[in-house]
């Protein structure tokens, strides 16, 4: 398209083929269809627009709470209210009050997955695009389509939301959202964006310990006088955020008691340690400890709390250090005259939220299989600004190819076998991606091929074989041990990579006297990055260490950067002059 004069034509086509194909994946089967009487989560969504749109708001989160009761914030249950007022209006059948638990007429089916699409391409759509411009402004048009693509195709998330059913995409929409916002210094209106996200699905939460320490290290970063002007600013905002969400729960307009009802169905301690098989230290430790034969309730839950707070730590820490190193020393009213340049802190951003968000999936209470979808988005990211020769792309294609393979339990027992497969597939091919090509060895390109060489001789022992009798979970365990070390691996790897940028960009280095001179932030460094110059007096960029790297062969250039060529890009990017 772009040899034919028509460019402006590449991203709706992108966008259609990815709609199309969503919807082509929605054809098949979903979670729960055909098996009562509690069926899945399908019904489960089906269910909550049901009851909004009968009962008082007070009765939500109370009702028939053994059939698929409402526990997710308030946000997803006005948009499942919205859906269920369309629905009602086109054919009240579909969500009569108890009348309709477990309908699956043609006309219902085509409504919930024309939802899906619809808020997708309503949030999470349009949020991918605006990273595309915004994180990445300084690449050709061309390559960003493509990173646009890879972000499009991505098959876990399609599979679940289009194919499982659910509504993933518009969590995850919302909070890149917020990152973008950030990285136009919009920070106010990407705290409102975290918080929807955080009304939408409480696993939005993986992400708080980064987007918290980014924001509290940006008050370090901007001195006492701005940065405490900013604090104030962002704990308003996020306080009215949540009274807002939370209005028709608190007085005057209920008793001060019913916050309790969604509070303790959004946090279920009482479920138990895991659900099904779930490729996370649990689980997979579960195998040899037998967590629950021998240690209480509030003990693992307490352990999982410790242990997951060591999980984010080191990001929080990193970034709080960073904002403290970089932090300006030039009076507030200098700052305010200059113009507005992208926050220093920025590229450590994305790998705070991959190193919280799987501490959380590999260490906390009560995780499914489908959370592995709130780490993917920031590997993803990552993945999307990489090069093939890149270790940040051969981890983000590993991670991603693994994540799916770890939820084939969910997706087989969902009839999701030929979606998954043709994804899987698909993707691989639109990234030019072979798991299995040895062309270029590294240690990490053949740990790759044992672990696919891994995943695809599970899939044929369990076409070829039957569990036995005493081990009828001997597949689901063992794609658990396959998977979870993955998770681990790419996990350590986002902390090691923070640390790495942070030094690179001089926030772990002596503290300089006048940061705001240069400091132009690259949002995602490549590996092996070393052209900013760490503790130098400016924070400029050394001209002579990124000539000798080049001379050395490394590689300087990354998303977003256009410092080696000193080339000018458009206002609006990260990457402002």
């Amino acid at each position: 398209m772009h040899h034919e004069n028509m460019k402006v034509w590449v991203v709706p086509c992108l966008v259609l083929a990815a709609v199309w194909t969503k919807w082509a994946v929605g054809l098949g089967s979903y979670s729960g269809q055909g098996t009562p009487p509690m069926y899945g989560d399908y019904e489960a969504q089906r269910h909550w627009m049901e009851l909004t749109i009968h009962l008082p708001i007070r009765q939500w989160y109370t009702y028939d709470l053994q059939y698929w009761g409402l526990d997710y914030p308030p946000l997803t249950a006005y948009v499942s209210w919205f859906c269920g007022i369309f629905g009602s209006w086109i054919n009240s059948s579909w969500f009569a009050l108890d009348d309709s638990r477990g309908i699956e007429t043609p006309g219902s089916k085509v409504f919930m997955r024309v939802s899906v699409l619809a808020l997708d391409a309503l949030i999470y759509i349009p949020a991918l695009i605006m990273f595309t411009r915004v994180w990445q402004g300084s690449r050709s048009s061309r390559r960003q389509e493509l990173a646009l693509a890879g972000l499009l195709f991505q098959p876990a998330l399609i599979i679940i939301d289009s194919g499982h059913f659910q509504y993933n995409s518009v969590m995850l929409g919302l909070t890149l959202l917020a990152a973008n916002f950030f990285a136009l210094e919009r920070d106010l209106l990407g705290a409102v964006c975290f918080v929807l996200s955080l009304g939408f699905k409480q696993m939005a939460l993986y992400y708080a310990p980064a987007i918290g320490g980014y924001l509290l290290a940006k008050c370090l970063y901007l001195g006492h006088t701005a940065g405490s002007r900013l604090f104030v600013r962002l704990a308003l905002v996020t306080i009215a955020s949540f009274i807002l969400l939370f209005l028709p729960f608190l007085p005057p307009l209920a008793p001060i008691s019913s916050i309790l009802h969604p509070v303790t169905r959004i946090f279920p301690f009482n479920r138990g340690l895991f659900e099904d098989k779930v490729a996370n230290f649990w689980c997979a430790t579960n195998v040899v400890l037998k967590w629950r034969f021998w240690a209480s309730q509030g003990f693992l839950v307490k352990l999982s709390a410790a242990l997951t707070a060591f999980g984010f730590l080191p990001a929080v820490v990193t970034l709080l250090y960073s904002g403290y190193k970089f932090q300006v020393t030039t009076p507030s009213d200098d700052i305010k005259a200059k113009p507005v340049q992208p926050t220093p802190l920025l590229p450590l951003l994305p790998y705070a939220l991959l190193t919280s968000s799987l501490s959380f999936f590999l260490f906390s209470f009560q995780v499914h299989e489908k959370t592995i979808l709130v780490p993917l988005l920031p590997m993803t990211l990552l993945l999307s600004g990489s090069s093939p020769e890149e270790q940040t792309f051969q981890l983000g294609m590993l991670m991603n190819n693994v994540a799916v393979f770890s939820m084939w339990p969910l997706l087989k027992r969902d009839g999701l076998g030929v979606q998954y497969v043709a994804l899987l597939i698909l993707w691989n091919r639109l990234v030019g991606y072979n798991p299995f090509d040895l062309s270029k060895r590294s240690l990490l390109r053949l740990l790759s091929v044992a672990i696919y060489s891994a995943c695809l001789a599970l899939h044929i022992a369990e076409l070829a074989f039957s569990p036995p009798a005493r081990l009828p979970d001997i597949f689901p365990v063992l794609n658990v041990l396959v998977s979870t070390p993955v998770f681990a691996l790419v996990w350590l790897w986002s902390i090691k990579r923070g640390v790495e940028v942070s030094w690179a960009l001089g926030g772990l280095g002596s503290r300089s006297s006048n940061n705001t001179s240069a400091k132009k932030p690259t949002p995602f460094p490549s590996d092996g990055r070393r052209d900013l110059s760490p503790g130098s007096a400016d924070g400029d960029i050394r001209v002579d260490a990124v000539q000798s790297l080049r001379a050395a062969g490394m590689r300087t250039m990354s998303l977003g950067v256009a410092q080696g060529r000193r080339r000018k890009v458009r206002s609006g990017s990260v990457d402002i002059h």
